[in-house]
């Protein structure tokens, strides 16, 4: 992919609140940082990684996540994902991710995304749609 290249990296940071604890969406019974939401941010580290480097009418959509969820982190804590680009296969991104609290690393996996042309990936959820009973 054009632009895209081995070693680019992105970040994403939050605080960690109730909103995004594991007893709140519904994924533990524990006030503490949730696995979907930290995966959102690795998710959302990979997307600032690469969605500004791509053509005006493209973006990125993820199609496969398979992460590790190492250690708790309590509410109050801030949290940083990074995303790292390993492999380009045509159109597919491979991301080495990584998420770190104040203290520890906290989750670490693999995030891959596809990069689309956003015309015709809308025009294909309308038909969807339009199919729809």
């Amino acid at each position: 992919m054009s632009g895209i290249e081995l070693g680019i990296k992105g970040t994403r940071m939050i605080t960690v609140t109730e909103d995004v604890t594991a007893r709140h969406l519904g994924s533990g019974g524990v006030k503490v940082f949730a696995t979907p939401a930290m995966i959102l941010l690795m998710e959302g580290a990979a997307v600032n990684a690469i969605d500004a480097l791509l053509p005006e009418g493209q973006a990125s959509v993820g199609i496969e996540v398979s992460v590790k969820h190492l250690a708790a982190t309590p509410i109050g804590f801030q949290v940083c994902a990074e995303a790292e680009v390993i492999s380009v296969e045509g159109r597919k991104v491979l991301f080495k991710v990584t998420a770190w609290d104040d203290q520890e690393l906290i989750g670490e996996g693999t995030h891959t995304r596809f990069v689309i042309d956003k015309a015709r990936y809308f025009a294909r959820i309308e038909e969807k749609q339009q199919k729809r009973p």
